[in-house]
């Protein structure tokens, strides 16, 4: 399907590498250029490049979405090259770890810094040129830890209910503008760094152990797998696309049925 997309010009954060990197690629295969943001310079030129072998324009955007300053710089750098971003995709994250009761302010405003402040940061310097030209997509990656709380990442949650606040309250404001806000809510998705825990947990109490432990977790899930990246990537790109013109401030669980909300 011909999402009618091409040409366009996406700006995805934290795209160096696992979830971001293949919105980012979703994106490049309809024919959407792309600003890749990380927080690590080597990360986002790699990701860049890899990118651009679909045979689009990218540029690699380093900064902290945390800071404001950083922010302004990226999309500065984004209009420099581009002339306009068409597609925001805020993507990059971070989560607590632990017991709330045993986590610190420190990690508090690292998780709010960077889940929350970043989309509420780019966002805010993104929406101009989208409201002068009379349309825009802004999708925000949030979290069924969002949507129905999880133990051990609470600041986490508490930052992604505040992105769906957020993602329904702006696109009341801004819908007379042609621009649509909404969020994909990924279940457990494999992503790199979820498989690198997983070969540490595999090595720390052994394959047996692990396969049982896993069977566990899939119980809790209808469709018997946890999410792929590619899952995700395709939920962002229709939601960036001409084809979902008509939705606005919704939140879609990508989660294989673990949440039903």
């Amino acid at each position: 399907m011909d999402m009618k997309i091409k040409d366009r010009v996406a700006l995805v954060t934290g795209a160096g590498q696992g979830m971001g990197k293949g919105i980012g690629i979703a994106l490049a295969e309809e024919g959407v250029h792309l600003c890749v943001n990380d927080v690590v310079e080597e990360k986002a030129v790699a990701a860049a490049e890899e990118i651009s072998a679909k045979g689009v324009d990218t540029l690699a955007i380093p900064g902290d979405v945390s800071s404001y300053a950083d922010v302004k710089r990226c999309v500065e750098r984004a209009l420099q090259k581009f002339g306009r971003i068409d597609i925001l995709v805020n993507c990059a994250g971070i989560g607590d770890s632990g017991k709330f009761i045993d986590t610190r302010e420190e990690e508090w405003q690292k998780v709010l810094g960077v889940c929350l402040m970043g989309t509420i940061y780019f966002t805010r310097e993104v929406l101009p040129g989208m409201m002068e030209r009379k349309w825009g997509r802004i999708i925000n990656i949030v979290s069924d830890a969002g949507r129905i709380g999880e133990p051990g990442l609470v600041v986490y949650s508490a930052a992604k209910a505040g992105i769906i606040g957020l993602s329904k309250a702006l696109a009341k404001e801004v819908g007379k503008y042609s621009i649509t806000v909404n969020c994909v809510s990924p279940g457990a998705t494999l992503t790199d760094h979820i498989q690198e825990i997983y070969e540490k947990m595999k090595a720390q109490i052994g394959e047996e152990k692990f396969a049982e432990r896993q069977k566990k977790v899939l119980r809790r899930y209808p469709l018997g797998r946890l999410g792929e990246v590619e899952d995700v990537a395709s939920a962002v790109t229709f939601l960036a696309s001409e084809r979902a013109s008509f939705i606005t401030g919704q939140t879609l669980s990508v989660s294989g049925g673990y949440t039903t909300v």
